[in-house]
C-alpha cells in the first residue's frame, strides 16, 4: 500500500508542475523509489495516463568506444627471446621506439616532405614549404621548383640554381629537408602482429617489422623480406646481412607500400661448440657444412662435426672432420653438432702457501702430483707433510651432494605430521625455522678438499686442469672453531689434550654437542675425537690426539621433535663442517 501510494503521490507532482511524462514507474525508479520494474494493475492505473507497454529505461547508455583513437596492446616480446631460431631475438620493441629523424644524404625527396627555405639580401624570405602533389615547392618572385626526386645532398644546389635564374646578385639562399612525410605502412605475411602501422618515409624497415611483433620465428623468413609498392617488388631484404655483417639498405617507403614476410625456407639445426646454437635458414636444396661455420662461428677447440640425418622415421649418424667442412652438404631437417675429438695437451696447476717456486705450472696432460713435487723449492717453514689439494670437480660434487640433503631435508620438514593442534603448531614454528636455516646453508659453497692419505699415493694421484696446490706452513698453532666461547688459534703443545685446548678456548657454548666433537686435519681427512678407535684410543677418556696445523670443530646441538629431522640435520651439519669446515647451527 506505501509504494502505491508513492506512485500516486509522484504522478500528482508531475501534473502539478506541467512535467510531460506517462511513465510514473520510469519516474519513481529514476528518484531511487523501485529497485526493480514491476507490473502494472488495473487498481493503480489512472484513466488519464496511460502507462507503456513497456518501461522506458532513464540509466544512462554508455558510450561505444572508439576504437580508432585506441593504441594497439603492447606485444609480449619475450615469445621472441625463447626461441632458438637465429634473428629472432632481433625484435625485442627497441626499434619500435621513436628516434631522433636521421636524413641519409641519399634520400630523395618525396611527396609530402617539409622543405625549409631561408632567402636573405636584397630579398628577404624564410618559409617552411611542403612538396605538393605536382613534386614543386613555390619560392615568391621565383616560382614553382622541381625538387621530387632530388637526392637530399643536391637540395641546396637545386635551390641556389632557381634561385640565381631571378636574382641575379644580393640575394642568397638556403635549404634543407626538415621533415619527412608521414605515412602508414601495411606488415603481412608471416609476422606476429599484421597490420597498418604509422612511422615515416624515412624509418628503417626494422621499425616497421618491430611494431608487427617481429616476425614469426617459426614459420616466416629472415632472408628474403620483401617491400611491395602495388604489385611490383621494390627490395628484398636478407636480415642475416644486418646481423652478421651489419649491413641494412635503405628503403624509403611511401604511403600504402607493404612490408611482406614469406614463409620460412629451409633450415638447419646448429649445436655443440659455437657461438650461434640456433636454427638458421637457407636457401636452396642443400648447403656444405661449410656454409654454415660462416653462420655458426664454432669454438677454436672444434675438431670435428655430427651429422644427425633426419629421413623419415630413420636418424642416421655420420661423424667428419671440420677439414671436410666443404665436400658434405646438408640438406633440410638435418642436425649438425661441432664436438671436440682430442685431449687436451697441457693442463695448468696453481701452486700457493709457503714455496719460493712459481705460482702457475704448464705440465702434459696425465702429470701427477708427484712430478709437480719435484719442482717446488720449499722453505724451512713448509709442511711437506700436510700438502692440501683442492679440485673444482669434487667441489662441485660436494655442493651436489649438499643440495641433496637439503632438498631431503625440506621434504621432511614439509611432509611432517601432526596428531594435535598443539602439535601442529610446534611443528609449523620449527618447520619455519629449519626453512631459513636452510636457505642459509644453500649460500655456502664447499672446498673441495681431496684427502691424501699417505705420501706414496699422493705422488701417484693424476692432476687436473683448475687443480690448486697448497704448501701449508709449520705455524705450530691449533685452531678450535664451532660452539665454544672464544673461537682463537692456540700455540700447538704436545702434552695438551682435546678438552684442555677446547678449554683454552673458553670452553664448549652452551648450544655445544659435547659428543660431536671432530679434528680436522691439514690433509683433508677428519676424525671423530669423541668415538673410540684402535690407533688413537687410549685409558686416559676417549681423546683423539691433537697435531700441529689441526682445527678443532665443535658442532652444534640440534634440538627437534621429529627423529627423522634430527637423523637429517645432524647429517647436514657434519657435511657441512667435513665440507667446507664451516659451523653452522640452527
Amino acid at each position: 500500500m506505501i509504494r502505491i501510494f508513492c506512485m500516486l503521490l509522484i504522478t500528482c507532482m508531475a501534473s502539478a508542475t506541467g512535467a510531460q511524462t506517462s511513465d510514473p514507474v520510469g519516474l519513481s525508479r529514476a528518484l531511487g523509489l523501485t529497485t526493480s520494474p514491476e507490473p502494472q494493475t488495473p487498481a493503480v492505473s489512472s484513466p488519464q495516463v496511460q502507462p507503456p507497454a513497456k518501461p522506458v529505461a532513464t540509466e544512462p547508455v554508455p558510450a561505444t568506444p572508439d576504437l580508432r583513437s585506441q593504441s594497439p596492446q603492447p606485444f609480449d616480446y619475450s615469445v621472441n627471446r625463447a626461441s632458438d631460431v637465429f634473428g629472432a631475438n632481433l625484435f625485442t620493441g627497441t626499434f619500435a621506439r621513436q628516434g631522433a629523424t636521421q636524413f641519409n644524404p641519399d634520400y630523395v625527396i618525396a611527396v609530402g616532405d617539409a622543405v625549409q627555405v631561408r632567402m636573405w639580401g636584397a630579398f628577404v624570405f624564410e618559409s617552411l614549404l611542403n612538396t605538393d602533389p605536382q613534386g614543386n615547392i613555390f619560392l615568391p618572385h621565383v616560382g614553382p621548383v622541381k625538387v621530387l626526386g632530388v637526392r637530399n645532398q643536391e637540395l641546396q644546389g637545386v635551390i641556389e640554381a632557381a634561385v640565381r635564374r631571378v636574382f641575379r646578385a644580393n640575394v642568397y639562399s638556403y635549404a634543407s629537408l626538415a621533415a619527412a612525410q608521414p605515412v602508414r605502412i601495411f606488415v603481412s605475411g608471416f609476422v606476429n602482429r599484421p597490420g597498418l602501422y604509422s612511422g615515416t618515409s624515412m624509418d628503417s624497415l626494422l621499425h616497421y617489422l618491430d611494431q608487427a611483433g617481429g616476425i614469426d620465428a617459426e614459420r616466416g623468413s629472415f632472408l628474403n623480406v620483401q617491400v611491395k609498392r602495388g604489385s611490383t617488388v621494390r627490395s628484398t631484404i636478407n636480415l642475416y646481412e644486418f646481423l652478421l655483417d651489419g649491413r641494412m639498405p635503405l628503403v624509403q617507403f611511401a604511403s600504402g607500400d607493404v612490408i611482406f614476410v614469406p614463409p620460412r625456407q629451409n633450415s638447419i639445426k646448429v649445436s655443440g661448440l659455437v657461438d650461434n646454437a640456433k636454427r638458421f635458414e637457407f636457401e636452396g636444396a642443400s648447403k656444405s657444412i661449410a656454409d654454415f661455420i660462416r653462420l655458426a662461428k664454432p669454438y677454436s677447440q672444434a675438431t670435428h662435426t655430427r651429422v644427425i640425418r633426419n629421413t623419415g622415421n630413420i636418424r642416421n649418424v655420420e661423424y667428419y672432420p671440420i677439414g671436410e667442412a666443404e665436400r658434405v652438404s646438408l640438406t633440410s631437417g638435418d642436425e649438425l653438432e661441432f664436438t671436440s675429438d682430442r685431449r687436451p695437451g697441457t693442463i695448468t696447476v696453481r701452486v700457493e702457501g709457503e714455496h719460493q717456486s712459481a705460482q702457475e705450472y704448464v705440465l702434459p696432460y696425465g702429470s701427477r702430483l708427484g712430478d709437480l713435487t719435484e719442482q717446488i723449492r720449499y722453505t724451512e717453514r713448509s709442511d711437506q707433510k700436510s700438502i692440501q689439494l683442492f679440485r673444482l670437480s669434487v667441489r662441485e660434487r660436494q655442493a651436489a651432494m649438499l643440495q641433496t640433503a637439503l632438498k631431503s631435508l625440506e621434504a621432511s620438514v614439509l611432509t611432517a605430521r601432526s596428531s594435535t593442534n598443539d602439535e601442529a603448531r610446534l611443528r609449523k614454528d620449527e618447520a619455519e625455522l629449519i626453512l631459513q636455516w636452510v636457505e642459509r646453508a644453500k649460500k655456502i659453497e664447499p672446498r673441495g678438499h681431496v684427502v691424501i692419505a699417505q705420501a706414496a699415493s699422493r705422488d701417484n694421484l693424476l692432476l687436473e686442469n683448475s687443480d690448486v696446490v697448497r704448501i701449508p706452513a709449520l705455524d705450530g698453532l691449533v685452531l678450535i672453531n664451532g660452539e665454544v666461547l672464544f673461537p682463537t688459534a692456540v700455540a700447538y703443545d704436545p702434552k695438551l689434550a682435546l678438552d684442555e685446548y677446547i678449554r683454552k678456548a673458553g670452553g664448549y657454548a652452551q648450544n655445544a654437542d659435547t659428543s660431536r666433537v671432530i679434528i680436522a686435519r691439514r690433509d683433508g681427512s677428519f676424525i671423530d675425537a669423541r668415538a673410540p678407535s684402535d690407533s688413537w684410543f687410549s685409558g686416559n677418556g676417549n681423546q683423539a690426539p691433537v697435531q700441529q696445523g689441526d682445527e678443532i670443530l665443535v658442532l652444534p646441538k640440534v634440538d627437534v621433535k621429529s627423529r627423522q629431522i634430527l637423523k637429517d640435520l645432524t647429517l647436514i651439519i657434519y657435511q657441512i663442517a667435513v665440507s667446507a669446515k664451516v659451523i653452522f647451527g640452527l
